[in-house]
């Protein structure tokens, strides 16, 4: 049978298509013109290597270390830009092909870890847009880990589910595409939606019938989150609240498996008498003396709780701010999994993170455009993509640990659901699945090694992607028109400098570890793939050129000493080449990419901030942890968001209150140094010394970049400008330096 249907199908047209960006050939010459000035460059600080004095010589071999790693870097970052490769699934094809008995199960897991940084409200907004999917519902189910253990997130979960009745009819019968209560009812679009079906007397009324409900959903959610427990009248709803007693803790319980909504239950159905998509609640077992391994434990947990209740060949995961706005996201995917010649070996499919919130001038520099439409689909160009840890469709085998060839000898390339009929009751389910997520389970196998997510590094997620891909499997960036998934962007400096600090650290400790992609995908990945995951696992050592940069020109020009040719010199060619060159170039492909100058510019000084602040401490952090002075931490960034912090955002006012005494004093200090620098260097130019031009415009750029950290230091009295007591630590830091560039070298 299975025969007969594959030659039914040989000679069809492809689910999807791949296509490679265009003018690579001129690109490939222009990026030669930066190389010769970049060898041009270093050939001149060997040659004219000076021997006058030692503290001349010492700054000298500083900047020439800096110029090969800023060199050997950008050498790396070609690796994204050499073979651009864009994917396009055809929908059409797939829905003609492959009727609804054919589609495979697909678990969503969401994750969640903390009811007061994650507040529930936006946690069930995501599991509310999951279960709305365009796609069956009895092969649909919807995991929600709640890493906190709390009983405020499951009845939030509760409540969301008895909502789901109502919602998911009202997004079907108008065909919704944003269906994310809070977003779609939201004030910024609510008008629009509401009145979209003006002549619809039927679509107004359900709206705002539908708005009340959620309107009331949410109020009993906030009601509860205030009191701090659930009432006792409302633990009489559900019996999984007996789960829950005066001694559970959030890192002290037993785990926990609750099936909310049974996708196999015939009177699990919404009001149009259509069968609900399972929900399932799951709180693994914490205990003091265990480590729990963060989000990568969480998922492994997962991993096993759903394979004993759905076990869904595909699953889905997502963050628990990150929510589907895509109906049809599913059918999409399985264009890629589901094509007949090339879909076999396909690992899992990404998407890139797209933000509701950001500023019209993307303040923090959130959105990453060129990174998700040039450098994400490079890394695709030469087979391979990398797992972001969330909007991420996973091939169930692959991420529990299984080789290509393995799977590829005992498994058909169509994919069925491997899920055989289960006869048990949902309190046998609970029961045999609480087992799966006790602590003690993963001792003495492979889970964390070889199966699952990978332990022991903060991003998980990228050192998991690279191990699948090593198994021999491929893996697909999707960047599709319509946003598959949208989550919240940071709207202070703290949490955008932390979030990236974690990232930094995480990546910098996989280069560090056995998974360092030269070593580990030696002989199993191609060069090009080992390149591009190092563009993000080296952001930390990045830090170190940067700061030499932004800290040498200015206190050598305070002291005199020259650091680059003068503009009448040839040698001064190069130099002005390699920085107008690689600037331009990076305005031209942001301008492409749908950003906009000031985006741009934002984007500059970001990059400097995380540099020289965030990467610097985790490059800190990673070496102390190779010297084992230090162990592993995960941060969860704050999502709860104030008025006046939400207030400066939306005018793009960068808020720096709250933000980490070490890195604001980094960054204060830096800024006064250069603005010193630039003082100096505007008397010395009107004095006609004017050898040492390039020193002046570096630190006239930096202060350029620091114009709102003077601004926050000088102008300021808001509670998002910098303290008082930050400004007098970094003023005699900077003035410490700026006496010892004077007068002891």
């Amino acid at each position: 049978m299975r025969e007969k249907e594959d030659d039914e199908i040989v000679g069809a047209p492809l689910l999807f298509e791949t296509k490679e960006a265009r003018f690579r050939g001129a690109y490939k010459l222009f990026a030669s013109t930066i190389l010769v000035s970049i060898s041009l460059i270093l050939f001149y600080r060997v040659k004219n290597f000076p021997t006058a004095t030692r503290t001349e010589s010492w700054a000298w071999i500083a900047m020439l270390v800096s110029e090969i790693l800023f060199g050997l870097y950008w050498i790396i970052t070609q690796s994204v830009r050499w073979r651009i490769a864009f994917q396009s699934p055809s929908k059409h094809t797939l829905l003609q092909r492959y009727d609804e008995e054919k589609m495979p199960a697909v678990d969503i897991f969401v994750c969640t870890a903390d009811p007061k940084l994650e507040p529930p409200l936006m946690v069930i907004n995501t599991i509310l847009s999951a279960m709305a999917y365009n796609y069956p519902s009895n092969k649909l189910s919807v995991y929600l880990s709640d890493d906190g253990g709390s009983e405020l997130t499951f009845y939030a979960l509760f409540k969301a589910s008895i909502f789901s009745k109502h919602w998911l009819p009202f997004c079907r019968k108008f065909n919704l595409q944003t269906r994310s209560p809070h977003a779609y009812f939201s004030a910024l679009n609510h008008n629009y939606h509401c009145h979209h079906h003006d002549h619809d007397d039927d679509f107004h009324k359900q709206c705002l019938f539908i708005k009340k409900l959620y309107e009331e959903m949410k109020s009993d959610i906030e009601t509860t989150l205030a009191k701090g427990k659930v009432a006792h009248s409302e633990r009489n709803f559900h019996k999984g609240f007996k789960e829950w007693s005066s001694k559970t803790k959030k890192q002290d319980h037993h785990s926990i498996v609750q099936i909310i909504i049974d996708g196999r239950d015939k009177n699990a159905v919404d009001e149009e008498g259509i069968q609900l998509p399972r929900v399932v609640y799951m709180a693994r077992e914490k205990r003091p003396n265990y480590p729990h391994h963060f989000k990568a434990g969480a998922m492994n947990a997962l991993i096993r709780v759903s394979s004993e209740i759905s076990n869904g060949p595909l699953i889905l995961n997502l963050d628990c701010d990150m929510y589907p706005s895509n109906a049809d996201t599913i059918q999409e995917t399985l264009c890629f999994f589901m094509d007949e010649s090339r879909g076999q070996n396909i690992a899992y499919v990404q998407f890139p993170q797209n933000y509701n919130n950001l500023t019209n001038n993307d303040l923090y520099a959130s959105s990453c455009l060129a990174t998700d439409m040039i450098e994400l689909a490079g890394i695709s160009g030469h087979g391979a993509a990398l797992y972001c840890g969330t909007g991420c469709f996973h091939r169930r085998e692959s991420l529990s640990g299984a080789h290509f060839k393995d799977y590829k000898a005992k498994l058909d390339h169509i994919m069925i659901n491997t899920k055989i009929e289960d006869n048990r009751t949902v309190d046998e389910l609970n029961e045999a699945s609480k087992l799966l997520a006790t602590c003690s389970y993963e001792h003495g196998t492979l889970w964390g090694k070889e199966m699952g997510l990978v332990y022991g590094i903060p991003v998980e997620d990228i050192a998991s992607g690279l191990a699948i891909t090593c198994r021999g499997w491929r893996s697909i960036y999707y960047n599709p028109e319509r946003k598959a998934f949208i989550g919240v962007a940071p709207t202070t400096l703290d949490v955008a400098l932390v979030q990236h600090k974690r990232w930094s650290e995480g990546m910098f400790q996989i280069f560090f570890s056995k998974y360092c992609p030269f070593i580990y995908g030696h002989g199993k990945i191609n060069i090009g793939i080992q390149m591009g995951y190092c563009v993000y696992l080296l952001w930390a050592p990045l830090s170190l050129p940067t700061l030499c940069y932004a800290i040498l020109p200015p206190l050598c020009f305070i002291r005199g000493i020259p650091l680059f040719p003068q503009p009448t010199s040839l040698w001064f060619l190069p130099f002005a080449y390699a920085f107008v060159a690689n600037n331009g170039y990076s305005l031209c492909e942001a301008l492409i990419c749908g950003s906009t100058i000031k985006s741009w510019l934002n984007l500059q000084r970001m990059r400097f901030i995380r540099r020289t602040t965030s990467y610097f401490f985790g490059f800190i952090d990673t070496i102390t942890k190779q010297l084992g002075l230090s162990q592993t931490n995960f941060v969860v960034t704050d999502k709860v968001v104030t008025e006046d912090v939400q207030k400066r955002y939306e005018k793009e006012i960068i808020d720096f209150g709250g933000c980490s005494s070490i890195m604001l004093t980094m960054m204060v200090t830096l800024a006064l140094v250069n603005l010193l620098g630039l003082l100096v260097g505007i008397r010395r130019i009107i004095m006609g010394q004017l050898i040492m031009i390039i020193q002046i415009v570096i630190s006239a750029m930096i202060v350029m970049v620091n114009l709102p950290v003077y601004e926050a230091l000088f102008i300021r009295s808001d509670k998002g400008s910098i303290s008082s007591n930050v400004m007098i630590k970094s003023f005699v830091l900077a003035s410490l330096a700026c006496f010892i560039a004077t007068f002891v070298f």
